[in-house]
C-alpha cells in the first residue's frame, strides 16, 4: 500500500468517526467502545462498485445501519475504499471474471470497419459493448471470419479469453507497429 493510500484511508476512517461520534456514537452507557448507545445506529448508504475484466462496472446500493464499526469494516473487507461523504461511501471491488451481461448476451464479432468488437447480442453496429484492436480481415481463413460475421458467444471467462488469445494474431500490422 503505498502513501497516498495509507494517507486516503486514514482520512476517511478518520471521517467516518467523527461521522460516527456525532451521529451519537463514542462508548455506549455500557462501557463498549465502537458501539452506538441510545442515539441509535449510524445510517450510511454503501455503494458497491464491481469492475470486471470486460470493463463492465456494475453498482449496488446497500442502506447500512451501523451499530459497530469494526463489524462494518469486516463486512467489506477485500473492498477498496473508494470515498466517503455525507453518511455515503463507495467502495470498489476489481472481479476476475466476465460480467453477467456478457455470460447472458455477448458475441464476440467484427464492426464493419474490421475491428474485433464485442456486442450485446449477434453481431450488429447499434450494439457495441467493447471494441479490442484491428483483423487484417485478408489473413482470416474463411471459417474465422465467418465465426466472427455470425458471432461468437462468450459465456465464461476462458471462452473470452481464448478467443482475445486466437484473434490478436490476426491484428493488423499498422496496430503492431504503434
Amino acid at each position: 500500500m503505498g502513501i497516498k493510500s495509507v494517507v486516503m484511508t486514514l482520512c476517511i476512517v478518520g471521517t467516518i468517526g467523527l461521522v460516527f461520534l456525532q451521529n451519537g456514537g463514542g462508548v455506549s452507557a455500557a462501557g463498549q467502545p465502537g458501539k452506538i448507545d441510545d442515539a441509535g445506529p449510524l445510517e450510511l448508504t454503501v455503494i458497491l462498485e464491481r469492475v470486471y475484466l470486460d470493463g463492465e462496472v456494475s453498482e449496488e446500493r446497500v442502506e447500512e445501519k451501523v451499530w459497530a464499526l469494526d463489524d462494518f469494516w469486516a463486512r467489506y473487507e477485500g473492498w477498496e475504499l473508494i470515498s466517503l461523504e455525507d453518511n455515503q461511501v463507495v467502495f470498489k471491488q476489481h472481479v476476475d471474471d466476465i460480467s453477467p451481461l456478457l455470460k447472458a448476451n455477448g458475441y464476440f464479432g467484427l464492426s464493419g470497419d474490421g475491428v474485433l468488437t464485442i456486442f450485446n447480442g449477434r453481431p450488429d453496429e447499434s450494439n457495441i459493448i467493447q471494441s479490442f484492436f484491428q483483423i487484417d480481415v485478408g489473413r482470416l481463413e474463411s471459417r474465422k471470419r465467418q465465426e466472427l460475421q455470425d458471432g461468437i458467444p462468450i459465456r465464461t471467462k476462458d471462452e473470452y479469453e481464448k478467443v482475445l488469445e486466437t484473434f490478436k494474431s490476426y491484428t493488423s500490422d499498422e496496430k503492431q507497429k504503434k
